[in-house]
């Protein structure tokens, strides 16, 4: 019975690196290299990974700098980087293409919070919806007679402190994200 409950947990922590991957992606006041996760590049007849391409570096607080393997590969590059939605202006020297990270205003700043907050928002949402299906799973189980009445009380217990348990680290990683976002 209690892999039910271990199924649902692991669904839950899924949703939680999800949300933490999702939130390394919102571009802050910092350099980050997790602003370039999900950029694909043209290349040699297929589209690789950025980082698969050349070799990204954060050299100050504010840049990122990305040196290809290949410098043949330099404009198709630039052009991936155009092309995604980071909102940011590859400037290249031939060699190595500079990636500057603007100031954001406080403005922005408020606006990216906002975007946080609901991004976590259907994360808890995600991670609710796991635990109704767990429960009509264990419903579903009581019915069929397969788990005692007791039983399914204390697994329903245990789900719900599963639940709570999750939305706590939703709640913790965004805060989290929220103070980086706010920092100057």
């Amino acid at each position: 019975m209690h892999e039910v409950i271990f199924e649902m947990s692991e669904k839950m922590e899924k949703s939680v690196e999800a949300l933490k991957s999702e939130l390394s992606k919102v571009r802050t006041g910092r350099a980050s290299l997790g602003l370039l996760d999900g950029i694909t590049v043209a290349v040699y007849g297929s589209h690789m990974p950025l980082n698969q391409v050349g070799s990204l570096t954060i050299p100050e607080s504010r840049s990122i700098a990305i040196q290809p393997w290949d410098p043949q590969t330099l404009p198709a590059i630039e052009k991936a980087i155009l092309k995604s939605d980071i909102g940011l202006t590859p400037a290249s020297d031939g060699k190595v293409i500079r990636l500057n990270i603007p100031q954001l205003t406080e403005e922005r700043r408020k606006e990216i919070v906002k975007q946080v907050k609901k991004v976590a928002e259907e994360y808890r949402v995600a991670v609710r919806n796991i635990r109704r299906d767990t429960l009509d799973t264990l419903k579903k189980l009581k019915k069929d007679k397969e788990i005692s009445e007791d039983d399914f009380f204390k697994l329903q217990d245990e789900a719900q402190h599963e639940t709570d348990s999750t939305i706590k680290k939703i709640d913790e990683v965004t805060a989290s994200k929220e103070k980086e976002v706010m920092e100057v």
